[in-house]
């Protein structure tokens, strides 16, 4: 989880420091005594935080105008949603969310992600449609342990949406008795 905690601060922060120097500000602060890490440890949490900087599913997410630490509350079907998003970039026809996830290892398929982690994407995507109807969101989790970008598809995060934001669809109406 120290690991985990590492990464998470670097991409809140890297973002912040121009392109060329994202490399230099991760290194110095990878190898802060503090932390405790090996060398070959500091440049393999490095390189991870690299990768998903330079993941092109990220670009906005990392890119101008993108907000880190983004609080997101709504109301979906009566219900009061509030959560807090690693990464948020709101462009004209699309929205990109990203959220940092520790466990270890990680799954390695989407479907195999944790129900409650899915619940959590599923109604944040809910508040950002209804604050921005027609726009696509694209929903990821980062996988803090290993670098890897995981694309939530739409299907497995339909599925996933909490009841309490899903209302039902009326009933059917009762057949008439013959």
């Amino acid at each position: 989880f120290r690991r985990g905690t590492l990464i998470h601060a670097l991409l809140q922060h890297l973002p912040e420091h121009p392109e060329a120097a994202r490399e230099a500000v991760a290194q110095r602060h990878l190898a802060r005594p503090g932390h405790g890490l090996s060398p070959d440890e500091q440049e393999a949490t490095r390189a991870e935080v690299m990768r998903v900087l330079h993941h092109p599913a990220l670009a906005e997410a990392f890119g101008p105008g993108s907000l880190s630490e983004a609080p997101l509350a709504g109301r979906i079907g009566g219900v009061t949603v509030a959560g807090q998003v690693d990464r948020l970039w709101i462009g004209g026809d699309r929205i990109v969310v990203a959220d940092y996830k520790t466990n270890r290892p990680p799954p390695e398929r989407a479907e195999d992600v944790s129900p409650a982690y899915l619940r959590q994407m599923a109604a944040y995507r809910a508040v950002l449609r209804a604050a921005w109807p027609g726009r696509r969101i694209e929903c990821l989790l980062v996988w803090t342990w290993s670098g890897v970008v995981m694309p939530l598809p739409e299907s497995l995060l339909d599925r996933n949406l909490p009841q309490a934001l899903n209302p039902s669809p009326s009933p059917a109406p009762a057949a008439e008795p013959a």
